[in-house]
């Protein structure tokens, strides 16, 4: 069978560097590119294009790793938040505690899918995030539009925090 005929590799192996570094128990972090369509993260604590997700069980909940993409939820300054990432946005997925994991190399099936976007950096993935529940944010008094933006964490590394 020609390559070009052939599923993508990257969600196969994205979930089996996920359970390899859980089974080693150590913190598997993704890195996205923003810039890509429909990407749906905070994108406050993006930097360069790109932002980091630490995605270990007990940092967001309901962890989906799919043929098209990556759903979760977490809370980010806060405020709960739901995570879609397609494939082709996955960058490459590592252990925080020793850089151990991979950079996904680029497949034919994802660089289509972003050439016949166009113009995908004139809509604002920052504007499609949504509450997930009616939970007000850990601090401040009004969510409403007037508010700043949460700041990113002091050290320059984004970070989700565990909720019980």
């Amino acid at each position: 069978m020609d390559m070009s005929q052939m599923t993508p590799r990257r969600p196969y192996l994205l979930r089996a560097f996920y359970d390899w570094l859980l089974d080693n128990n150590l913190t598997p972090h993704l890195v996205v590119d923003v810039t890509r369509p429909d990407v749906m993260v905070p994108m406050e604590f993006a930097r360069d294009g790109q932002i980091v997700l630490n995605i270990a069980p007990r940092a967001v909940g309901n962890l989906q790793l799919g043929d098209d993409g990556v759903l979760f939820n977490a809370r980010f300054g806060g405020v709960p938040r739901q995570v879609s990432v397609p494939m082709a946005a996955v960058l490459a997925i590592y252990a925080r505690e020793n850089g151990a994991g991979t950079l996904f190399e680029s497949e034919p099936a994802y660089e289509a899918g972003n050439e016949a976007e166009g113009s995908a950096e004139d809509s604002a993935p920052a504007d499609n995030l949504s509450v997930i529940d009616g939970d007000r944010p850990d601090t401040g008094d009004d969510n409403g539009p007037d508010d700043e933006p949460p700041q990113p964490p002091r050290d320059g590394r984004p970070a989700l925090r565990v909720v019980k």
